[in-house]
């Protein structure tokens, strides 16, 4: 009975697709539909899959078991609520008194609790602050830049540009000059929040910018603040005074619609320009609201804040938060501090990348192979029980966690309940550890700035991993073939394609481009993410290439380099991976950013003599170790053998944003790369072509 009710539910979704289709009047289409495609409706759990157009009788979109009718798009507690504006008012009147907003008290140099502010307080602040942007001539509607890291004012800024009608516009803290001059021209900021380190950038270019008239210091003394020349049309004051200034001056609110814009993000490309991403607040709502049909957080929810504002993965974890009236504790601002800070405030949401969850991994794995032949042992023992129990649904026996577990669980503050993961690819190895060793739930999310943040989300209750979730209830997803990499909707045993999203959620386009804007969005509304995927059973995504990234070794072997760094991402040995081939060579070579601390005890543990880390990247016995251990880690991961690397080159600098090579969502420029690196891959090659009888280059 239950089956026949869900079918019938399945065909009324249907149906809401075609109510304005002529072939809507016979419902017998859908009925053969239904049968020819009935090994769909058994044991489906996480998505549905609906006929994306009913003549062509192709069942290739899906959506969210949760909502499979209609893309939700508000609250289902609060439909009244529809910007941000609304959401940060509903939390206001909900969670008035709650704490939401806490930094670090520093006295006499030394750093000390966390101090709150309230939601009241809070909107007090934007109140003041967004009347202050008012006094001072900023109209409706006017591009406001933030240029500094998270703190409380940020979001105190936020929630003024959205009850006054302005564009908030990010601007990364890392971003060198001329990208940052490019984003203020690009956008046309009138005013600029910054702190006093970002301002010296910014006076250094200010005859370039001419659309600002304010520049507003965060954090700084009014008397400190260097005076500008009348002449340059440019007012100056610290936050305080503009604080001061919109408190003795309050304006009445200027609610936004939820068709009106919210904010531009720029991404920084892997190549070429920033492109500047337009959310409305009725994209960001949506997107905030799938989440919140799935997940509910509380007042007594303490989330620390530490990924960069600017990124569209931080941003919609402050709505999430406002929404549920969390308290968000930020970081001191020096991810050096972040395990201090989360001692300090033991939060209870912790959310990462890939890049941290690694670390964490590779620390504790250390530790313990350090630790002992006994407590080694025990950590196995411990390890293996419990994993057991997690994926058998069972609840694992409370010893091992006060043996082992808890300890651990320490070093996030010990009360950490809800861990996600974005930005990039986890390893399920990895998940595997956080799920057993941290005892909470733990969730890998996809998503991109374009569509407001989350496309997909695992499902709590979801043991398997190496998967990225069922559809947000806001979007619906197909894949698309791309027959010049061989992937279609044919393919066995699961259909394969480019991921593409279409709903409330996906942007308006980016700003001032038509032309690449309908490069990725085609005539039917899909956004064409470039991603790869593939549908798991159950209606769960798989991501398993990039579009773009793709590259063919000389015998015609296809290679999606990331996957291969995600691997190599293991090795003790490395913090980053570079991988790289082409068509003229039959063999990948890396470039591996080393951990010196683990290069160091490896050496030491081998007698090894060096006077500096430089010098230790360059000795043959140490980059034989290397490759060794990332030829061990390619096998466990069954690397098939020509997506191993067969040289090594290691360097003993970081990839990042400041030497070019990484976006600011830790991506690796790949062109960058490549030609910083030039030398060193030309060596890698001519090396293997004396040491290898076969031909490296085909011509």
């Amino acid at each position: 009975m239950e089956m026949e009710s869900s079918a019938q539910r399945r065909l009324q979704a249907i149906n809401s697709h075609l109510l304005s289709s002529p072939a809507a009047e016979d419902d017998s289409v859908l009925r053969r539909n239904f049968t020819s495609s009935s090994h769909f409706f058994h044991g489906e759990k996480y998505g549905v899959v609906l006929p994306e157009k009913l003549q062509s009788g192709k069942w290739n979109v899906y959506r969210s078991i949760r909502s499979p009718m209609k893309f939700v798009s508000r609250f289902a507690d609060h439909p009244e609520i529809g910007t941000l504006h609304d959401n940060f008012v509903h939390a206001v009147e909900t969670y008035r008194d709650y704490k939401y907003l806490g930094t670090r008290n520093r006295v006499d140099g030394t750093v000390g609790d966390y101090k709150w502010m309230t939601y009241g307080e809070v909107a007090t602040a934007r109140e003041a602050i967004g009347s202050g942007l008012r006094f001072y001539g900023v109209e409706l509607g006017a591009r406001v830049g933030l240029y500094f890291i998270n703190r409380p004012e940020w979001m105190v800024v936020d929630h003024a540009c959205a009850a006054y009608s302005y564009i908030s516009v990010p601007l990364y803290d890392t971003l060198g000059p001329d990208a940052v001059t490019y984003v203020v021209n690009h956008s046309g900021i009138k005013a600029i929040f910054c702190v006093p380190q970002t301002l010296n950038t910014l006076l250094s270019f200010i005859s370039q910018i001419p659309s600002v008239r304010l520049i507003v210091v965060v954090g700084g003394a009014d008397e400190h603040l260097p005076s500008l020349p009348a002449t340059s049309g440019v007012k100056l004051i610290s936050y305080l005074k503009l604080l001061g200034q919109g408190r003795s001056n309050l304006q009445p609110f200027c609610p936004p619609k939820p068709e009106d814009v919210a904010t531009i993000c720029y991404t920084s490309g892997t190549t070429g320009t920033p492109k500047g991403v337009v959310l409305t607040h009725g994209n960001l709502i949506a997107n905030v609201a799938g989440f919140c049909l799935a997940f509910k957080f509380y007042p007594s929810d303490i989330y620390i804040s530490y990924l960069p504002l600017a990124h569209i993965y931080e941003r919609t974890n402050q709505i999430i938060s406002v929404y549920n009236g969390v308290g968000v504790g930020f970081y001191q601002g020096d991810n050096l501090k972040l395990m201090d800070d989360l001692a300090a405030l033991r939060p209870t949401i912790f959310c990462s990348v890939p890049r941290l969850y690694n670390r964490i991994y590779a620390g504790i794995t250390n530790a313990v192979k350090s630790s002992g032949v006994l407590k080694e042992r025990l950590f196995r023992a411990a390890y293996n029980s419990k994993k057991s129990a997690i994926m058998n649904g069972r609840k694992a026996s409370p010893i091992w966690d006060k043996l082992v577990f808890n300890k651990i669980r320490e070093k996030l503050g010990g009360r950490v309940r809800f861990m996600g993961s974005g930005a990039s690819p986890l390893s399920p190895d990895v998940m595997d550890f956080l799920r057993v060793c941290f005892g909470c739930l733990v969730l890998e999310g996809y998503g991109m700035t374009e569509t407001s943040c989350i496309i997909t989300l695992m499902d709590e209750g979801d043991n398997l991993t190496g998967h990225v979730g069922s559809p947000n209830a806001a979007c619906e997803i197909k894949l698309v073939d791309v027959p010049e990499m061989n992937y279609t909707s044919e393919d066995e045993p699961y259909p394969r394609g480019e991921i593409c999203v279409r709903g409330p959620i996906v942007f308006q386009g980016y700003y001032k481009d038509e032309v690449q804007t309908r490069e990725v969005v085609d005539d039917d509304g899909w956004l064409h993410t470039g991603d790869i995927g593939l549908w798991l059973p159950g209606g769960r995504l798989k991501i398993i290439d990039r579009k773009k990234n793709i590259f063919k070794l000389a015998q015609g072997e296809y290679i999606a380099p990331e996957k291969i760094e995600n691997v190599y991402a293991k090795c003790k040995f490395i913090a980053q991976c570079f991988i790289y081939g082409d068509s003229l060579n039959s063999s990948l070579v890396a470039v591996v950013a080393v951990d010196p601390d683990v290069l160091r005890d490896w050496a030491a543990s081998e007698g090894i003599q060096y006077e500096d880390l430089r010098q230790l990247c360059n000795d043959p016995r140490v980059r034989n170790a290397v490759l060794a251990e990332m030829d061990n880690v390619g096998r466990e991961a069954q690397l098939r053998g020509f997506e191993f690397a067969k040289a090594v080159t290691l360097v003993p600098e970081p990839f990042t944003e400041e030497n070019g090579l990484l976006t600011p969502t830790f991506k690796i420029k790949r062109p960058q790369a490549k030609a910083y690196f030039a030398k060193a891959i030309s060596n890698m090659y001519a090396e293997l072509s004396t040491s290898d009888p076969t031909p490296q280059k085909m011509s």
